[in-house]
C-alpha cells in the first residue's frame, strides 16, 4: 500500500539523517547553512517537542506503540476510500513516529539538529521525523475542516435534488 511506502521513506530519510549527525558531529557542534538564522546543530532530547516531559522514555514508548497501532488500524480501514489527504497525512505521522520511537527505544533519546534563530530567539531544534509529524497533524486538521464543509455542503445539495 502507498501509504505505508510513504512512512517508510519518510522514516528511512529521518534515519539517515540523524545517522549523518550523530557520527558525523559532536554534540554542540554547529554548521551554519543561512548565517545565524538557519544551522545544523548536534543536539540530544530525551522528551518530547520543547524537551517537555524528559527522562520519560517508557511513557514515550508506550504512548507511540498506541499510536502508531491506531494509525495503522486506520490506514488498512480507510485504504480504499476517495479521500487522498486523510491517509497521506496519517502516513507522514506515523514515519515520524516510529522515527522517534526508534530513536527512543534504542538510546533514549532522540537526535536533533534543525535549528532556526530568529534574532535572539532559537526555535527549539528538531528533526525530520518532527517535520513529518507537524505537518502530518496540520494536514489532519485540514483533513477535518474540509470535511465539515464538505458535510454542510452535502444537505444543501440533498435538498436540490428533491426539488428537482
Amino acid at each position: 500500500m502507498i501509504y505505508f511506502v510513504i512512512a517508510l521513506i519518510l522514516f528511512l530519510i529521518d534515519q539517515g539523517t540523524k545517522y549523518l549527525i550523530a557520527t558525523g558531529l559532536t554534540i554542540g557542534e554547529q554548521i551554519p547553512v543561512i548565517g545565524n538564522f538557519f544551522l545544523i546543530t548536534s543536539h540530544r532530547n530525551t522528551g518530547a517537542a520543547f524537551s517537555i516531559l524528559e527522562g520519560q522514555r517508557w511513557f514515550f514508548i508506550v504512548v507511540t506503540t498506541v499510536v502508531v497501532i491506531g494509525i495503522v488500524w486506520y490506514l488498512l480501514k480507510i485504504k480504499s476510500g476517495a479521500n487522498k489527504l486523510l491517509p497521506t497525512a496519517l502516513s507522514l505521522v506515523l514515519g515520524g513516529a516510529v522515527g522517534n520511537f526508534l530513536d527512543r527505544a534504542l538510546t533514549g533519546e532522540v537526535v536533533d539538529f534543525l535549528q532556526f534563530n530568529f534574532g535572539s530567539y532559537t526555535f527549539p531544534i528538531f528533526n525530520v521525523a518532527d517535520s513529518c509529524i507537524v505537518v502530518g497533524v496540520a494536514l489532519i486538521v485540514l483533513d477535518s475542516l474540509l470535511e465539515i464543509r464538505r458535510e454542510k455542503r452535502q444537505p444543501s445539495e440533498s435538498k436540490q435534488e428533491e426539488q428537482v
